[in-house]
């Protein structure tokens, strides 16, 4: 579209951001546990994710992706208002990857 929106979405979805609480409600409704015990599952999962990439290990999630940390060196950088040189330290980041399968059901 001219707009940018991708052209293979429904417009009620493009824009909407999935909530922790939105998970609990679908793990509730789903799986028909407790709202309290979906809570826990979802904290729990995100919990171990969090644990593990601060150890610096990768998160793969069959069927979804690969959640990796990476070191970034320090850098020279430039602050475009003054046009100084400034060091940019370094730092941790976190990087996605979709996997194949993730990728194909967001291209149909």
């Amino acid at each position: 579209m001219a707009d940018g929106t991708p052209t293979n979405f429904n417009s009620s979805v493009v824009g909407k951001t999935l909530t922790k609480a939105e998970f609990v409600e679908a793990v509730y409704s789903r799986v028909g546990l407790s709202r309290r015990d979906s809570a826990d599952i979802i904290e729990l999962l995100f919990e171990s994710m969090k644990e593990t990439l601060a150890r610096g290990e990768a998160v793969k999630i069959s069927g979804f992706g690969n959640f990796v940390v990476r070191d970034k060196k320090a850098r020279v950088g430039r602050n475009p208002q003054t046009g100084r040189d400034i060091e940019i330290s370094a730092r941790r980041v976190l990087t996605f990857k979709p996997s194949q399968v993730l990728k194909e059901v967001l291209n149909k």
